[in-house]
């Protein structure tokens, strides 16, 4: 199915949760940015209904639309409810015969075991920090500082503070301890690089292109446990790391920096079993691109890196929803004519 099909010839089922437990702020914000994403793609021609998760019933909301003629803009972050499934909501539209966009559940639920994540980067030749799983709050000879200490199957930052940063045996099994007492699961520990991170986003499958790299600015910052992405960067408007840290984009790179940004991320997008778009963040050792972690389904808000990259290169917002849409098309059971992928 060619990209520059009729827009109007595919009707997208924008699904996405709220959860009971959010305030009501919380789903206000979430209906909102999914308001946002819902007109701009029905601007681009898409017949768009939107499709609320209240509770766990994804069969009971699917079974009122047909996977035959519609397909869905996945932004199911989880099912409401349930921690740690976002794949289990991509697995049921699998199992209910429903093209959507976006990685398929095995992909899904491997970025969210970082462990795992790692394990792939390495065998497939993708430079990484250091690292080292911990379920137990001691350093067993770890010696690498700085160092910085994450929950291993989290997304979003969640639970990076400045904090996370240590630079001492002393501090490294504190937050360890910190880590599986918080969040009940392994702490992932990994050699901290205090040098330029970029969020680089990616679409496309078979010819994958890469959007222009956003660079994350932290010059505001002189001390190193200010010098990253924490939960507050992300999520909290008004706090420091939300209102310090700089966004450079199109990230000041010279050709090289470029290609090797693009051959890093580009294998890390295939390993990981990216499909449609995807954003994967790096940091510069020494001029070599690690990369920190990868994203499919990475967040598609109006604000957010992928959106502001696709701006760059010439795509409004709802152009670019509507790229992703049909780019999954190609794996719709009537649009794509037997080419699935």
């Amino acid at each position: 199915m060619p990209l520059d099909m009729n827009p109007r010839d595919v009707s997208v089922l924008l699904l996405y949760n709220i959860d009971p437990s959010w305030t009501d702020q919380e789903r206000e914000d979430v209906i909102s940015v999914t308001t946002l994403l819902h007109q701009a793609v029905s601007d681009v021609g898409h017949p768009v209904t939107m499709l609320p998760l209240c509770r766990d019933n994804l069969q009971e909301v699917m079974e009122l639309h047909d996977p035959a003629s519609q397909l869905v803009l996945n932004w199911c972050e989880g099912i409401p409810g349930k921690s740690h499934s976002e794949h289990e909501a991509a697995r049921d539209l699998e199992r209910l015969g429903f093209a959507f966009t976006g990685a398929g559940s095995a992909a899904l639920e491997l970025a969210g075991d970082k462990r795992r994540v790692k394990r792939i980067l390495e065998r497939s030749g993708v430079p990484t920090p250091q690292w080292r799983l911990y379920d137990r709050p001691d350093g067993d000879g770890w010696n690498r500082f700085p160092a910085i200490v994450k929950a291993a199957n989290e997304h979003c930052s969640e639970g990076i503070t400045r904090e996370s940063v240590v630079m001492t045996e002393a501090e490294l099994v504190e937050r360890i301890a910190y880590i599986l007492d918080t969040f009940r699961q392994p702490a992932l520990v990994e050699d901290f690089i205090d040098g330029r991170e970029f969020h680089v986003s990616l679409w496309g499958n078979g010819h994958i292109e890469m959007l222009p790299p956003a660079e994350m600015d932290f010059s505001l910052f002189s001390d190193i446990h200010d010098r990253l992405c924490t939960h507050d960067s992300k999520c909290v408007p008004g706090s420091v790391h939300y209102d310090g840290i700089q966004t450079l984009l199109p990230a000041p790179l010279d050709e090289r920096e470029l290609h090797d940004l693009k051959r890093v991320c580009l294998t890390a997008y295939l390993a990981v079993g990216c499909r449609d778009y995807g954003r994967i963040d790096v940091r510069m050792h020494d001029g070599v691109p690690h990369v920190l972690d990868v994203n499919p389904n990475a967040d598609i808000s109006a604000d957010a890196s992928m959106a502001s990259a696709a701006e760059i290169a010439g795509y409004t917002y709802g152009q670019m929803g509507s790229r992703i849409v049909r780019l999954a098309a190609r794996r719709h059971p009537v649009w794509g004519r037997g080419n699935a992928r």
